[in-house]
């Protein structure tokens, strides 16, 4: 089942596709829900960021070819950073070029929706009925400032930095996804969480001690190698098998979209 969100005649909905059709959701996603009669055609509606979450979790050098090109030591623990809510933006959403940074990178990730409250489990605790799914991810960061600042706040936070979509994949197994990214049509990275050094399980248990996490809460699980930088009129697709694909193109500050 893939889950959006989106906006119809200036209505925010959430809807099932079935085809080429969106079928509203009545309920929520988090919990119960059944589907309306009236579906929507995708191609009449502006597609959101699937969920709002409370945080965005991230997740450094969870894949072991992705730390040696950035010659860093794999770490023993999940490396750990949060982006803030107001660096997301949805499928189709530009990228902006903050005016701090010479050097914006894209980083494709798997990212894993949260369904329900998860606080202090056990290493050895199933995570699964804690998952609503998973989606594209973009990790944006400002990699100059990353370099200068050591710390990850100011390099993965500006505004736009988030990107997520085009929607929730739901009954995906999270040990073996596809991700490829695309910069303007070339593919630049090619991994599978197979590769992860933390598997998703894993991540979700050791978040949960320390952090509560919230109905969709999103976890960036870690980008594999062939990170790069963006130019102004760049495209971005993140894709992962079963979910779909993820476009933005980046853009400098005050340019006009094309949406």
């Amino acid at each position: 089942m893939k889950i959006y969100r989106f906006r119809y005649r200036k209505r925010v909905l959430q809807g099932v596709l079935k085809e080429e059709f969106l079928f509203p959701v009545i309920g929520s996603v988090f919990g119960d829900f059944r589907l309306g009669t009236s579906p929507v055609p995708i191609a009449d509606v502006r597609i959101l960021p699937p969920v709002l979450p409370s945080k965005i979790i991230g997740v450094g050098r969870n894949y072991r070819d992705h730390a040696k090109e950035l010659d860093n030591p794999v770490p023993e623990e999940p490396l750990v950073f949060l982006k803030p809510p107001t660096a997301l933006i949805g499928h189709l959403d530009a990228i902006v070029q903050p005016a701090a940074s010479a050097r914006v990178d894209y980083e494709g990730e798997v990212a894993v929706i949260i369904r329900k409250r998860l606080r202090g489990l056990a290493d050895d605790a199933a995570v699964e009925d804690g998952i609503l799914g998973y989606a594209c991810f973009n990790d944006v960061t400002a990699r100059d400032l990353q370099a200068k600042d050591v710390q990850f706040a100011r390099a993965k936070g500006f505004d736009t930095f988030a990107a997520l979509g085009p929607c929730i994949a739901t009954g995906l197994d999270p040990a073996a996804l596809r991700l490829k990214t695309f910069l303007n049509g070339r593919l630049v990275q090619s991994g599978s969480t197979a590769q992860l050094i933390f598997p998703i399980p894993r991540l979700v248990g050791f978040l949960s001690r320390i952090m509560t996490l919230n109905p969709g809460d999103v976890i960036a699980t870690g980008t594999p190698a062939g990170v790069g930088p963006m130019s102004p009129g760049d495209r971005v697709d993140v894709q992962i098998e079963g979910v779909g694909t993820l476009s933005n193109t980046f853009t400098r500050p005050g340019a006009k979209e094309d949406r």
